[in-house]
């Protein structure tokens, strides 16, 4: 009961949401996980279209096809929802050809990835403007407000975030309740973003379920007694959680005093 108490409340409030913005229903961008198959499933049940759009860019195999997988599925579902697939290779590609070439190093790959974010997220805005559509996130509570794990203004780029409440156990386990496939469900958790099959585990050197542990242990309390992963969790938390904190909050403003304004 309490597993549709929670899928009646997030539909709801993407319906009333749509409905008061005036907009004709939601964009989504679906990587074969399961945070962008539970949002997309909860789209779909609002009634309102959901446009449905899958980009790869040189993505992993089995990737592009849960996603597809996933897409064919939710259309055989509801008969609101539409795809598209967009390949943004090439278009990477070229940026990637365009940009001056710098020695490779850790820092280089790990802002190549979020250029992959960040042209999917252009390439939603530009559907979501020609349809009068709103963009709607696909991160969970401990991606959005734990670790900070999405790329500012790609996959943080975004209308609406329908699940940020929900931590990754929630997330599938409401997934399971409202029928996203098996294959995703039982899917390793990746981002996508390297062309290859490394999961977020290995980007995050932790499980979400240790960091579901970490975000919830109490501050200051005291680590005596802790086994030694478990203090190993919560150092990958805490500095992940530290170093992030400028995506997690408003972007700040210079607030100049009167006596220095400009008259």
């Amino acid at each position: 009961m309490q597993l549709q108490n929670t899928s009646d409340f997030i539909t709801n409030w993407l319906k009333a949401y749509n409905l008061k913005a005036e907009t004709k229903g939601f964009v989504i961008g679906i990587s074969g996980g399961i945070d962008s198959a539970l949002t997309s499933t909860l789209a779909a049940q609002t009634g309102a279209e959901v446009l449905c759009v899958s980009m790869p860019i040189h993505q992993e195999e089995s990737q592009l096809k849960r996603a597809n997988n996933h897409i064919e599925g939710l259309k055989s579902r509801f008969s609101n929802v539409r795809s598209l697939e967009v390949d943004l290779s090439a278009m990477y590609d070229g940026f990637l050809n365009t940009i001056p070439q710098i020695e490779k190093s850790e820092q280089r790959d790990l802002s190549l990835a979020n250029s992959r974010a960040r042209l999917r997220m252009t390439t939603l805005y530009y559907f979501a403007g020609i349809e009068s559509k709103l963009v709607l996130g696909t991160g969970n509570k401990v991606e959005d407000f734990g670790v900070g794990f999405y790329t500012k203004y790609g996959d943080g780029g975004v209308d609406l975030s329908p699940i940020a409440d929900l931590v990754k156990s929630q997330v599938f386990e409401l997934a399971d309740y409202i029928g996203v496939g098996e294959e995703i469900l039982t899917a390793p958790p990746t981002d996508g973003l390297w062309g290859d099959d490394r999961t977020d585990e290995d980007q995050l050197g932790a499980t979400y379920a240790e960091l579901e542990w970490a975000m919830g242990f109490p501050k200051g309390q005291s680590h005596q007694g802790l086994s030694k992963r478990q203090q190993e969790v919560l150092g990958i938390y805490n500095r992940l959680n530290t170093a992030n904190q400028h995506k997690m909050k408003p972007i700040p403003v210079c607030e100049i005093p009167e006596a220095y304004l400009i008259s």
